[in-house]
């Protein structure tokens, strides 16, 4: 039972989440049918962010994954979220109804990510690393999906934006299929207070600390490395050469992120989440920093810095989750996951919106050294949580 309902939780997650990128995957085929300010490309993507946090701030104050069956939250988020995402199909590109889609888009894919975890965490709680692992994991894949979709659709941009609204439809179908675990725990009334928590306890804040660090790297990292690593190939490659392999290379190392969530939830399991966290957020820093200092250089040394980098950017996120969880109390944990991810995210708002700006300003390469510093913080945050535990 426990296997099958996880395994599609975690099926519902990467077809549901497909929604994310779109936006950022098709941006340059887009770009090629209508010109658009990067003021607005930087919309298209970061307004996903900007709804998720009004979702998700919402959710959390309301309880609804506390309160309410989340199979059912996450069913009618993601098909509601699917049917948003088909405006684009007829909405002029880079529009004012365009933008609002995938803000409304991002509101709605706030009861599918957080809702997700609280259904994951009840499943289990030693092995509670592992299972969050891979219920981020599954995130990370469907995130990684629209650069494969992107890829396969070719020039035409609406053909990938229907099959992810197809796919995230039928993942909402999906996690109707699912199951609640044993410790799966109802809140008895509407209590805003829950967040309330995540200042007043000490090792909750500190697991909400790592998490901003690691969301100030993640999402800017996540939506713009495409086009980060077709700058870079550009610089030996034409640009018929360089776009496509920078799709691939986006796909691949988002999706290396998606398995080693897997891997490091086992490992957080063995040796502590703090402690595999720390390990994660060293070498996503550093891989930033290499890659920076390497940009313009050979294709295949570009090429395998990005895929480590994604491989080792997201496992920490997992074991954040799973931290929250462990020290919260069992009926507030969906809303502080929930306004967990809403800080998160409201602090991607600012990254993936100025990424583009400051790399057109200043060049790639001091962007990236830049996004070393949300990993240094994530680190300081852990040192100190390590004597709690």
């Amino acid at each position: 039972m426990k296997f099958r309902a996880i395994a599609l939780l975690m099926l519902a997650e990467v077809a549901a989440m497909s929604l994310w990128f779109v936006s950022a995957a098709v941006l340059p085929d887009m770009l090629r049918e209508t010109a658009l300010s990067s003021l607005r490309q930087a919309a298209l993507s970061s307004g996903v962010q900007f709804g998720f946090v009004v979702g998700a701030l919402g959710s959390a104050v309301l309880g609804l994954s506390d309160r309410f069956d989340p199979r059912r939250v996450f069913a009618f988020s993601a098909i509601a979220a699917a049917l948003i995402n088909a405006v684009l199909l007829v909405a002029p590109p880079g529009g004012i109804v365009a933008i609002a889609a995938r803000i409304l888009t991002g509101a709605l894919l706030a009861g599918v990510y957080p809702v997700g975890m609280k259904i994951a965490v009840g499943w289990g709680i030693k092995d509670r690393g592992f299972l969050v692992g891979a219920l981020v994991g599954a995130v990370t894949l469907g995130s990684a999906s629209p650069h494969l979709l992107a890829l396969i659709g070719g020039a035409d941009w609406r053909v990938s934006v229907a099959a992810a609204s197809l796919i995230a439809g039928a993942g909402g179908l999906i996690a109707l299929a699912s199951a609640l675990g044993p410790h799966h725990a109802l809140a008895a009334r509407f209590d805003a207070r829950a967040i309330r928590e995540a200042w007043t306890n000490r090792r909750v804040r500190l697991a909400y600390a790592g998490y901003l660090g690691h969301m100030w790297e993640l999402y800017a990292m996540w939506a713009w490395i495409a086009a980060a690593t077709a700058a870079s190939y550009g610089a030996t490659l034409s640009a018929a050469e360089a776009e496509p392999l920078a799709k691939l290379t986006a796909f691949l190392s988002i999706g290396a992120g998606g398995i080693m969530c897997i891997v490091a939830g086992l490992i957080a399991d063995r040796i502590g989440k703090a402690e595999t966290a720390t390990i994660a957020m060293v070498v996503s820093g550093a891989c930033a920093i290499l890659t920076a200092l390497t940009f313009g250089g050979p294709v295949w040394l570009t090429f395998v810095l990005v895929l480590l980098w994604g491989a080792s950017i997201l496992p920490d996120s997992a074991q954040f989750s799973a931290l929250v969880a462990d020290y919260s109390a069992p009926g507030h944990a969906g809303s502080l996951l929930t306004f967990q991810t809403a800080l998160g995210f409201a602090l991607t708002i600012v990254t993936v919106q100025f990424t583009p700006m400051v790399a057109a300003q200043f060049g790639w390469p001091l962007l990236m050294a830049l996004l070393a510093l949300g990993p240094a913080f994530g680190i300081a945050a852990m040192l100190r949580l390590r004597p709690l535990q």
